[in-house]
Formats: structure tokens, C-alpha cells, sequence
């Protein structure tokens, strides 16, 4: 999820905005990952679990769609087949990090011979691969193809009846490019886990880099168009949403609220990107005002997302094992299971309250903000070679 291109042409007042949006949301991921380790459900039963779910779905199209912002800019220092290549290599290391070292980091095992994750940074990684031939056509016409992926995703879903249970590698091909889920193109092969697939997430990216035409315009014309678009984003959720929560849900007995919030993130619906990049786009403006110590703290983590999110994920596992050794006595084994898709059923009286959740979240991010601070520094002094993969 939190991967940044390069940084912005230095003569552009939005880069504040970016770094700000994408630490907070970067923040965010952190209590989503704690909860994978802490054995709370996805989403419910409480209210509080809930929302400690919700709030962090505003993470992955935060990312996706300030990565295509983050390539827009990239390519104003660049021609285009540098741009291109910097996206297929940077793209391509991120895929291979997913299926190895980040893999690893969400276990802590080796068994490849069950378990392949296919998770956000492997679909940033593709995405970013296919932005590559698609960054050198007209503005127009990429801001065109990602409404279209967005808007018309559905569509792929009409193939699904038609695909026949022996077509495994066409099944497998439509479950990586938009169903989701877990394949096997063998009964004795590996699962595959696919929680990202590729649609819709590549129009969201061509979204962004299509809304970087937008952060050059002056101030007072480009806040304008934040609010107008985030706000139009976030009005139309409300309304379709609303309609949908009154009379597509209203058996199922839940409140009102939790029907018109619970939209389907995998693959991510129409309304669950209105819903979460609604209010994204519109706070841009805020966030681009918020020069002191909060913009600071944030900014230090939206400068160096991958750098985090490498971090973040093994360090937080880690801290898992620490809290279940203070608990129980011992480390439990679940906590090598095949996290976060496919692990085993969480045992008897594991399950953590919230208020152990969100302090172990608070020493997390404690504890990450001063290598990020020096990374950031490093990053900074060094922006070209090697440290912009990183």
C-alpha cells in the first residue's frame, strides 16, 4: 500500500498535502495489522471493533491513488521511458517483496508449500507495471480509462458463471484480475491467496496520476477542486449508499449505520471508493495547512511509506509475541500461522481486549518514528539512485 514514486518537483506547495494524507493513512494500517495479530474479528461484533476496522479502510485507495499522483510528478523530471522504466523495475521489486520477504514478516514461517500471499504491495507492484506504457498516453486519456475501470468493473464479474471448473488457469486469471480469493492450479499445489486483485485498483491509480494535473494549478483553484471533487465523491455515497442500506439490507437486522458502511472492499465496490476517497481528496486541503508539530509527525512517515510498511509489519508481529509470552506463559503457535488470509482458527480465551489492541498500536508507531525520522533525512540528502526503491 504505501508506496511513493519519487518526490514531487520542489516549486509544488502540494507535497505537504501528500505527505500528510499518506502518513495519517499510513498510521492507520497500523491498527488493521495489530488487530490481524490480536485474534478481534474483521469488522464486528461490537461497535468498537467496528470502527477500529473501518477507519482503516481508508488506507489502500489512499495509497494506490497518491502513488499514481506520486508517478505523475515523478514524470515531469523524467522523459518518458524513464518514467516507464522506473515504474516496471520499482514495480517489479515490489512484487517480488511481497511473494518473499514481506510474506515471511506476515508468518514468520516458510510454508510456501501451502500458503502464497498476494496482498497490497504485490497489486501496487502490477499496477505500477502497467502505468508504465499507459503514463506516455494523452492526460485525458488516462484519467478516462481508470473512471472506466472503476465505474464498469462490474462487468468482468458477468464472466464468472461462464468459466468452466477445468479452466484453471482462466479461473485462476480472473481471480487475480478482479474476484479475488484462493486458488490452487494444482490439489497438492500451494494456496494462493489473492487479497488484492488488479481491478479496480489500476483505475484508481491512473486516477491519481490523472488528479496530478490538478495539484499544479495555483492554490486557491486546486484546494477548490479538492473540495469539489471530494465532497461530490463523498455526497454520492451518501445518497446511493444510503438507498442501498434502506433497501438492499434492512433484513439482515443491523443498525442503519453499520449497513451504509459495511461496502465491499474486496474487490473494492463503486461505493467503497466513493466512500473512502471521497473524504480523502477533500481533507487535501487541510492537510497541506498543517505545517507544525502534527504535520510534522505525519509528513515523517508519508515521506518514506515503503520504508515504514517494511518495518511496520515484522515489528508488529514481533510485539505480538511479546504480548502472548507476558499473557499466557509462552508464545502461542498461532502466531505462526499463515497470517493475515489463512490462519488457523484463533484458540480459547487468545482473543486481546481493545484497549491491549491500541496500546500496543500507540508503542508501535512509537517506536517507528524515529527510524523513519533518520530515513527520511537520508532519503532527502540522497533523493536519485538506489533509495528511491526504497
Amino acid at each position: 500500500m504505501p508506496v511513493a514514486v519519487a518526490s514531487a518537483s520542489p516549486k509544488v506547495s502540494r507535497v505537504q498535502s501528500i505527505d500528510v494524507i499518506r502518513g495519517v493513512v499510513m498510521v492507520l494500517m497500523a491498527i488493521d495489522h495489530v488487530r490481524v495479530y490480536s485474534g478481534l474479528p474483521a469488522g464486528g461484533p461490537t461497535a468498537g471493533i467496528f470502527f477500529t476496522r473501518w477507519v482503516t479502510h481508508f488506507c489502500a485507495p489512499a495509497f494506490v491513488f497518491l502513488a499514481g499522483t506520486s508517478a505523475f510528478f515523478a514524470g515531469r523530471t523524467r522523459t518518458p521511458s524513464e518514467l516507464s522504466r522506473l515504474l516496471v523495475v520499482r514495480g517489479a521489486w515490489l512484487a517480488v517483496l511481497e511473494l518473499t520477504l514481506i510474506r515471511i514478516c506476515w508468518t514468520f514461517n516458510l510454508d510456501y508449500a501451502h500458503y502464497v500471499l498476494l496482498g497490497v504491495i504485490w497489486m501496487l507492484g502490477v499496477c505500477m507495471v502497467l502505468m508504465a506504457p499507459l503514463a506516455r498516453l494523452p492526460l485525458r486519456t488516462i484519467a478516462t480509462f481508470g473512471l472506466i475501470v472503476i465505474l464498469a468493473q462490474n462487468a468482468i464479474g458477468l464472466a464468472g458463471p461462464h468459466i468452466p471448473e477445468s479452466a484453471v488457469w482462466t479461473s485462476a486469471f480472473f481471480q487475480v484480475l478482479w474476484f479475488g480469493g484462493v486458488f490452487r492450479f494444482s490439489p497438492e499445489g500451494p494456496a494462493i491467496a489473492v487479497l488484492y486483485s488488479i481491478v479496480p485498483w489500476i483505475g484508481v491509480m491512473a486516477s491519481g496520476y490523472a488528479f496530478g494535473a490538478i495539484l499544479l494549478r495555483e492554490p486557491a483553484s486546486r484546494d477548490r477542486a479538492c473540495l469539489w471533487i471530494g465532497l461530490s465523491l463523498t455526497s454520492a455515497f451518501l445518497i446511493l449508499g444510503s438507498a442501498g442500506a434502506v433497501f438492499g439490507g434492512a433484513a439482515n437486522g443491523r443498525p442503519f449505520l453499520f449497513r451504509l458502511l459495511s461496502q465491499q472492499k474486496y474487490p473494492a465496490s463503486q461505493l467503497f471508493l466513493m466512500m473512502t476517497l471521497g473524504p480523502t481528496i477533500a481533507l487535501m486541503p487541510v492537510a497541506g495547512r498543517l505545517t507544525g508539530a502534527i504535520g510534522r509527525f505525519f509528513s515523517t512517515f508519508g515521506r518514506v511509506p515503503f520504508f515504514y510498511y517494511l518495518l511496520h509489519i515484522p515489528l508488529i508481529h514481533a510485539s505480538a509475541l511479546v504480548v502472548s509470552l507476558v499473557r499466557e506463559g509462552r508464545v502461542d503457535p498461532w502466531l505462526f500461522g499463515n497470517h493475515p488470509m489463512m490462519p488457523p482458527n484463533v484458540p480459547p480465551g487468545y482473543r486481546w481486549s481493545l484497549p491491549l489492541l491500541y496500546l500496543d498500536f500507540a508503542i508501535v508507531i512509537a517506536l517507528l518514528y524515529l527510524p523513519c525520522r533518520w530515513y527520511a533525512g537520508v532519503k532527502a540528502r540522497r533523493p536519485h539512485g538506489r533509495l528511491q526503491y526504497l
